[in-house]
């Protein structure tokens, strides 16, 4: 196709509306971050580049050129938590990571959590709310949460309501933190997890719930937290956060997507 002397083909179309859904999704992911401003201004020098080098004004050109070479490093330091959230967006959304094979290949362990251990956690939710302590408890999925354990204090323990009550207890030296479940067991307490940070995350939301929803960003586990303020149960799953759920609902909630093997896109 040919428009004045402009000759276009079809793949010159592709790549077009390729690059401009690349840009989007690029400026959807870090819109209302400060990192926005910069990829705005870092877009405006390189259009700016194109037009001078366009110009041939070859001594710009070589200066801008260098600039555009050493942006390029310093970008991915400024967007390193935006690319690390676009990685595991791809990453958790393939086909490859949620097909069998490919998990016992990874070492990843199958979903599932049995009954009994679910109802002492909804129970021991219960009872924590009603109390208004806050508590954090995460409960892994498939993705390993080793990393989050060592950062705290090693439990190894059986799975129960009087445990888990009182370690989220306002006097337990156990209380702060996050308390991680992993293979049926609860396997340490006071873990520190990555904290949810972006436009996604709702001003009103305190820190542990930034907390609950950064780990369920970073992983599939599930995490339900418990606000000390209004006694109010929420659930994190894939990033979001589930408001002021019932406890018979937390439970339908947590066994649906525990046990299930497809991941939320």
């Amino acid at each position: 196709m040919r428009i004045g002397f402009l000759v276009i083909s079809w793949t010159d179309v592709l790549d077009i509306l390729l690059v401009s859904f690349l840009l989007y999704q690029i400026y959807v992911l870090v819109k209302g971050s400060i990192a926005s401003r910069v990829f705005l201004g870092y877009l405006f020098v390189y259009v700016f580049y194109l037009i001078v080098k366009g110009l041939r004004l070859e001594l710009l050109t070589a200066i801008l050129q260098y600039f555009m070479g050493v942006g390029a490093i310093a970008l991915i330091v400024i967007f390193q938590q935006e690319i690390r959230r676009f990685l595991l967006i791809i990453g958790k959304s393939t086909a490859f990571t949620n097909n069998r094979f490919f998990n016992t290949f990874l070492g990843s362990t199958e979903p599932g959590l049995e009954s009994g251990n679910l109802k002492a956690i909804v129970e021991a939710s219960r009872s924590i709310a009603s109390d208004f302590n806050g508590a954090l408890i995460v409960i892994k999925k498939k993705d390993d949460l080793e990393k989050y354990i060592q950062t705290g204090a090693p439990l190894d323990a059986l799975i129960s309501k009087p445990l888990l009550v009182s370690v989220f207890n306002q006097y337990s030296a156990l209380n702060d933190g996050a308390v991680i479940i992993a293979d049926g067991r609860v396997s340490a307490s006071r873990c520190i997890l990555p904290v949810a940070d972006g436009r996604e995350v709702p001003s009103s939301v305190g820190f542990r719930h930034r907390a609950a929803m950064g780990i369920s960003e970073a992983t599939d586990a599930a995490v339900v937290v418990i606000s000390e303020q209004t006694g109010r149960i929420s659930l994190a799953i894939e990033g979001e956060l589930f408001s002021n759920i019932p406890a018979s609902e937390l439970e339908m909630r947590l066994a649906e997507y525990l046990n299930s093997d497809k991941q939320r896109v």
